[in-house]
């Protein structure tokens, strides 16, 4: 095979890292060609559809919100898991929709981020070594299921399909309407959790000039429960990519003679496995699902343009998000450099912040994050993105519709004593309801203030 040449199998021809090693063979092929038989998960069409409004991002139209768990679970397919995600995802859109006068492009991490890149694959406990848990589709988190069980990738994908057979029900019975009273009645947004009253009546004002801009679109008959966009929204599904494998059985050629992964709607490369000479950058450059890129302090310049070079050979409007994650202290070094670099090359890429996953530390033996170094890095990546005549097109969050107390800070002002109240999370920690609000609600004040005619500086 030449080296222009490309199959969902030539990825077998690199080196790949975060690679699985299953003990029997024999059993994973079995399992790889039941899934190579099984239905699809999501569509060509929805795909074409993601791609069409991740260029609209690109192109400062819309904005992108992707959020979701760390690390799905295998228990977390179940109703109110779903639809408690569902409603905090679309809660914020609202939010972004009205406070940036444009429309949101909805992406989860649902349906299929089951798998957990890890540093090392063995870990030692007691004394004793431990495959290391690598997510629900490889092993269990019990120490008697720690050994890869082939069996597990069907497990994934009835759980996907179960999650995404769902989310479509929901949004086709109305979740998602502006009428439904569980998901958009704004009445029963009770903020007594904010306690600072400055920010609690801040978050009451546009909670109060949503309900009258909704209002007003009753009294003009704006709000026709027969018009789709006020009945239902699009939300697209992704995870991180880094099960080779299981990725191959679910990528085919479309009608269009290009190659989708069918899996999900939009797939990442993580930052530790995007080496240009790898496996993974090897077969996401033959998709033509969107595709995100992992973009950390660790990553040069130039390399950030052979990547998006070898990903984007024909300089697609928004087929490649690059989603960076710095850490609220080494954004200003890095991100600046990154947009200069991105520019000359002329890729015209989707810009997303994902200000967790560079703020990670542990607090009395406990792995957290600060909302307010959360908040930083955010606020710092809209105005470095103005200061170099870019603009930050999405935000993507680890994030949960329950009331966990897994990252400390937020309007609610958990601390660090807080955190064992409800820790629930078994990889990284996450944003809770509330502060998953609390951002959507900051970024609606930074939209405002940039429209503001009296705006400073």
């Amino acid at each position: 095979m030449s080296q222009n040449e490309w199959s969902p199998e030539s990825w077998k021809t690199k080196k790949i890292v975060q690679d699985v090693v299953y003990e029997d063979q024999d059993k994973l092929n079995k399992v790889l060609g039941k899934l190579k038989r099984l239905p699809p998960l999501v569509s060509e069409a929805e795909i074409r559809r993601l791609r069409k409004q991740l260029a609209e991002v690109a192109e400062n139209k819309r904005f992108l919100l992707q959020g979701g768990d760390c690390a799905e679970l295998f228990d977390y397919c179940s109703q109110d898991q779903i639809e408690s995600k569902l409603k905090v995802l679309l809660q914020m859109s609202l939010i972004l929709t009205w406070g940036g006068r444009t429309s949101v492009v909805r992406i989860a991490r649902m349906a299929g981020q089951y798998a957990k890149p890890r540093s090392k694959p063995t870990e030692m406990i007691d004394g004793k070594e431990y495959h290391a848990f690598r997510g629900d589709n490889v092993n269990g988190i019990d120490l008697e299921d720690r050994v890869p069980d082939p069996e597990r990738l069907l497990g994934a994908y009835f759980h996907s399909a179960a999650t995404n057979n769902y989310v479509r029900l929901l949004l086709a019975g109305g979740f998602a309407d502006l009428h439904h009273p569980d998901s958009w009645n704004l009445d029963s947004w009770d903020l007594a959790h904010v306690r600072n009253p400055k920010i609690r009546n801040e978050y009451q004002g546009i909670v109060d000039r949503l309900h009258d801009a909704l209002d007003f679109m009753k009294t003009i008959g704006a709000d026709d429960e027969s018009q789709d966009s006020i009945s239902t929204v699009d939300m697209f599904m992704s995870h991180e990519g880094l099960l080779l494998d299981y990725e191959q059985q679910f990528t085919q050629q479309g009608s269009d003679k290009k190659y989708y992964n069918l899996g999900t709607h939009f797939l990442w490369i993580g930052d530790r496995t995007r080496q240009l000479d790898g496996a993974h950058v090897e077969y996401f450059r033959g998709l033509a699902n969107p595709v995100g890129v992992k973009v950390g302090p660790s990553m040069d310049p130039e390399e950030l343009v052979r990547v998006l070079d070898i990903l984007d050979p024909n300089f697609e409007t928004g087929k490649i998000t690059l989603i960076t994650r710095y850490g609220h202290d080494k954004i200003q070094k890095h991100l600046p450099g990154h947009i200069q670099a991105v520019k000359k090359s002329n890729h015209k890429v989707v810009w997303c912040c994902d200000p967790m996953h560079g703020n990670t530390e542990t607090v009395n033996s406990v792995k957290t994050r600060r909302f307010d170094n959360i908040a930083e890095e955010l606020g710092k990546a809209f105005r470095i993105h103005l200061q170099n005549d870019s603009s930050l097109g999405g935000v993507h969050f680890e994030l949960t519709g329950d009331h966990v107390t897994e990252a400390i800070g937020g309007s609610m002002e958990l601390s660090a004593d807080d955190l064992s109240t409800n820790y629930q999370t078994f990889c990284d920690p996450r944003l809770n309801y509330e502060q998953s609000l609390d951002i959507a609600f900051s970024i609606a004040k930074y939209f405002q203030d940039q429209r503001s005619p009296i705006r400073l500086g």
